[in-house]
């Protein structure tokens, strides 16, 4: 049987160009939308949608299920009557999101829409509205957290006063009727964000374009996942995290990584069925065709670091889940299209376990000329079930990667790919639509040739991440049909919908 090839762009929806300060789920999306058709691509990967908490990173969120309403497009609301023309801000220029600017403006209009919608206009609509609040179980927990973190000043949840940080049930109802204008305000936007993520999607798998979202294994200590399921996690009496998540010392750093999230306690969670991470995937699903799971080797086996290090030098590896999380997830929500990231420090015990689930895994080209030919990101060593990228949010761009290259690497590069040495970081893009790999991934920045000041992420930074927007006129015809030239010469064209 001759199996489909695919190929797609990795870009992050506040990326997207266009007037608001950062990318938003309106015209802007539908006309990457469009350029990913016309350049033949079949996929498009996202980052985390959730509401960025530390750093604005997408992977340290307020939630594990909740949409970041700085997405929302305002032009929809305008065309729904919850805004008016005049609501509109003046135009946001910039290379890069201004995090602090975009959140002061767009907040305001998304409040004022919420008190329009709340206060008349959102009639024909209301009971749409309703029936969300009524059939998203995660809703109230996440609004009402939102609500109070804003009551105490943006403080973290173990900073509340003691009743309502341990969620004392009148507590609870309490402070639900206290700042119930908030609260609702929170629930409108996850609304009018679900419904416009949910229009996309379905614009986008009209055209034969699959969705491929991201979620990452931990979530953030100051969440309200964590707040309103503090059994689930290794805490101690007060809520803080008794231990912590992290990656022990290797070649790139002899401390190694110290990330702070707190970590689950998989006997509860086995204990209740997993039943918070079924509902976790079941509502990823609802918002995407394929998942990758972000540092997938934690659930063979994790890094627990005690709180109070430091560095991440003082851990020691604790069995994780195995089969057991993922068998619970199918025998409630059958078949799961995912893709296991397995980058970094991959034991025979984690590829048994991709294995066995039968997730594809990830080849990045960048890690394929530091080594001899056994390295198995070489495309020579690629099986058919992988997903091929040039890089990932974590590295530099392709030329910007390119050309920091000196001594060994530099040479095996151009003896495994002498095309370089002319075509420069387009002959990554080129290798990784010839494999034999199923699917191929390359980050848009790649496709435009851009260099370092592209970069999405630089790891191990605490600030000056995440904020990259593609410039407003680089979506041309030429870069389309570069890109389906490339896909067609290599068998990875598809037209029909998803």
């Amino acid at each position: 049987m001759q199996h489909s090839r695919r190929s797609g762009i990795l870009l992050h929806p506040t990326s997207l160009p266009g007037p608001g300060g950062i990318g938003s789920l309106g015209a802007e999306a539908r006309a990457f939308v469009d350029f990913l058709q016309a350049a033949g691509q079949s996929l498009w990967q996202i980052l985390p949608l959730g509401p960025p908490a530390c750093g604005n990173s997408p992977y340290s969120c307020f939630s594990a299920f909740a949409g970041n309403p700085l997405l929302i497009s305002l032009e929809t609301l305008v065309d729904e009557g919850d805004l008016t023309l005049d609501d509109l801000a003046p135009p946001m220029a910039g290379e890069r999101v201004d995090f602090p600017a975009v959140e002061a403006c767009k907040l305001d209009r998304l409040q004022r829409a919420a008190a329009r919608f709340f206060g008349g206009s959102g009639r024909g609509r209301m009971e749409e509205f309703w029936h969300f609040c009524d059939t998203t179980p995660w809703l109230h927990d996440y609004a009402l957290f939102m609500a109070l973190k804003a009551q105490f000043g943006g403080r973290g949840w173990t900073g509340w006063p003691a009743g309502i940080a341990r969620r004392d049930p009148d507590q609870v109802e309490e402070y639900s009727c206290r700042l119930g204008t908030a609260i609702g305000e929170r629930k409108y936007l996850q609304w009018q964000f679900h419904r416009q993520w949910s229009r996309l999607r379905r614009y986008a798998n009209e055209r034969g374009i699959a969705i491929i979202g991201d979620i990452p294994i931990f979530v953030a200590h100051d969440s309200a996942d964590v707040w309103a399921n503090r059994e689930l996690f290794l805490l101690d009496e007060n809520g803080a995290p008794r231990v912590m998540a992290g990656v022990p010392p290797d070649y790139f750093s002899s401390t190694g990584q110290l990330w702070g999230n707190p970590l689950y306690d998989w006997e509860v969670s086995a204990g209740s069925g997993h039943h918070w991470w079924i509902e976790r995937f079941r509502w990823a699903f609802a918002q995407c065709d394929t998942l990758r799971i972000d540092h997938f080797r934690g659930f063979e086996a994790y890094w627990e670091v005690p709180a109070g290090e430091k560095t991440a030098v003082n851990g020691h590896w604790v069995a994780g889940p195995g089969d057991g999380l993922f068998h619970a997830v199918r025998s409630v929500l059958g078949e799961l299209s995912i893709i296991a990231e397995d980058l970094g420090l991959i034991t025979p015990e984690v590829e048994a376990l991709r294995d066995r689930c039968g997730f594809p895994g990830m080849k990045v080209l960048q890690f394929a000329f530091g080594s001899g030919p056994d390295n198995p990101y070489l495309p020579h060593n690629h099986l058919h079930n992988c997903v091929v990228y040039t890089g990932t949010h974590d590295n530099d761009t392709s030329p910007g990667w390119l050309a920091s290259r000196s001594g060994t690497e530099r040479r095996h590069l151009l003896e495994y790919l002498p095309s370089v040495a002319v075509g420069g970081a387009w002959e990554l893009v080129r290798a990784a639509q010839a494999s034999v790999a199923e699917s191929v991934i390359v980050p848009l920045q790649d496709l435009l040739g851009l260099g370092s000041d592209a970069r999405m992420n630089l790891p191990g930074t605490p600030s000056g991440n995440w904020g990259w927007r593609c410039p407003p006129d680089a979506l041309t015809e030429e870069a389309a049909h570069r890109m389906r030239e490339l896909s067609e010469l290599y068998g990875r064209v598809r037209n029909e919908t998803v």
